[in-house]
């Protein structure tokens, strides 16, 4: 009896052994689903990061102040222009690229819908398939159609039919097919930068005492606090001292250097995004989605990026380009920045995007191309 009775215990034993080794496995798969869901959390605080870097927080404003607090707006698909033979291409060799506006506005009162106008334009297009992004600039003086037949420089555009007018410039002038766009203010960019502890930028003597000045009217406005720039060389800028950076255009190269600080700014974010904390990129999102403007929404955002670590800015540049455009005071418009032929430029545009070597400008661009030279070709030296 005492044999039989101990056997008994020595299954319960092994059962009790089981039990604890399966309620082991148990807890080993929930934290691993825990550290799954954790990471992939992370990775979508990542998607929404890098668009914010890309598409938002880089629109680099000229004369923004402050903002308001505007959001999400619905643009009717009816509502948007784009050239015939754009709609073919769009099926061949600008298929898979997803094209987006950026715009900063010159306002003083926090206007960012209209009545304002574009002082920064960019267009961020990202080939879906590979991560690539390409950045250009378009600068605010020059000269084309301004979405309603009527000719003057293209930062017009916003100030009197708000995005969509501005989109539709873009696309009737550049042969694009872009639909989204993102608007952004000052204070949004300041914190951004403030929130991934600041950029890398090199400064030399010829900015820094417009750096400061811009910091001072920046501060005042804001209400902030602001650290003047006293060195020259690669430096670590805080929040207000880079969008500052970004203002500038009294130096050598004036409008277009400016454009080109915005672009560098642009890229030094995106660098240092790719290594922000998980509490950063939070804060980023929890500020830039207040001081806004956009077409996009959170879901759209999401799914713009499909895998953040092959998504890289791989060109960048300005529009016109450096050697097809020139400048002169056309009549009562003022100081111009003119394409020398439009058409010419916008097929380097899309060999440029697209890697289309074989584009030619449609009939529409034709079209705004001999009326660009017309307008123009008199007041040029």
């Amino acid at each position: 009896m005492a044999t039989e009775s101990k056997k008994p215990v020595k299954k319960q034993t092994a059962k009790n052994s089981n039990e604890m080794k399966a309620r082991k496995a148990a807890a080993k798969k929930r934290a691993e689903a825990r550290t799954k869901s954790k990471k992939k959390g992370g990775k979508i605080v990542l998607f929404v990061v890098e668009i914010f870097v890309l598409l938002l927080m880089v629109v680099v404003l000229y004369g923004v102040l402050k903002t308001e607090k505007v959001g999400k707006v619905e643009i009717k698909e009816e509502d948007i222009v784009i050239n015939e033979e754009v709609k073919v291409k769009e099926e061949t060799t600008m298929k898979g690229y997803r094209n987006v506006a950026l715009f900063g506005v010159d306002s003083t009162s926090g206007e960012l819908t209209k009545n304002t106008r574009s002082d920064s334009i960019m267009i961020a297009s990202i080939n879906m398939d590979t991560g690539e992004c390409k950045i250009v600039s378009v600068y605010r003086d020059t000269y084309l159609n301004l979405g309603n037949d009527t000719y003057n420089k293209c930062n017009s555009a916003y100030a009197k039919g708000g995005p969509e007018q501005a989109i539709n410039m873009l696309n009737m002038n550049l042969d694009m097919n872009i639909t989204d766009f993102v608007t952004v203010g000052f204070a949004g960019l300041s914190d951004t930068i403030d929130a991934l502890g600041g950029v890398m930028i090199d400064v030399d003597e010829a900015e820094i005492e417009h750096l400061n000045n811009y910091q001072l009217c920046m501060a005042e406005d804001l209400k902030r606090s602001y650290t003047p720039v006293t060195s020259t060389g690669y430096q670590l800028l805080d929040g207000l001292q880079a969008t500052a950076y970004c203002r500038i255009r009294y130096t050598a190269g004036d409008d277009f250097k400016r454009a080109e600080r915005q672009r560098e700014v642009l890229m030094a974010i995106a660098d240092k995004a790719k290594t922000a904390s998980p509490k950063a990129l939070n804060e980023i999102a929890n500020n830039v989605f207040n001081e806004i403007y956009t077409s996009l929404d959170l879901s759209e955002i999401l799914e713009l990026l499909g895998d953040v670590t092959k998504y890289e800015i791989v060109g960048q540049a300005g529009f016109p380009e450096d050697n097809m455009r020139a400048t002169g005071t056309i009549g009562s418009k003022g100081s111009c920045v003119v394409p020398v032929s439009l058409a010419d430029n916008v097929t380097w545009l899309h060999q440029f995007l697209f890697n289309d070597n074989e584009y030619t400008a449609s009939s529409a661009v034709q079209e705004y191309s001999d009326k660009v030279k017309s307008d123009t070709s008199g007041y040029l030296q």
